[in-house]
């Protein structure tokens, strides 16, 4: 299936600063509201429904040149427009 960027935002942060951004989606997810991402002009707003699937990755990304591997933890959440339900299941992070 073709895949369509809506939003994309990239760059070097604080650890302190991402964990804020992160606190701010885990409350809004709390709440029920929408989540509105801005970056610039750019802005889209996404209506989760109460059952995404949360999917977690952590990848090893190595490097054709020899040069040092790029490490990545991704955190997504997905459903199907106009979906209200989603996947079961248990996850610890600890």
């Amino acid at each position: 299936m073709p895949e369509e960027v809506l939003f994309k935002f990239e760059r070097s942060m604080e650890r302190g600063e991402i964990a804020d951004y992160l606190r701010s989606v885990a409350d809004t997810l709390e709440r029920g509201d929408d989540l509105t991402l801005e970056a610039g002009d750019e802005s889209i707003t996404l209506s989760p429904p109460a059952r995404p699937t949360f999917e977690i990755k952590a990848e090893r990304e190595t490097s054709r040149s020899g040069g040092p591997a790029e490490l990545s933890v991704e955190f997504e959440l997905e459903w199907d427009e106009g979906d209200e339900n989603g996947g079961d299941g248990e996850l610890r992070i600890e």
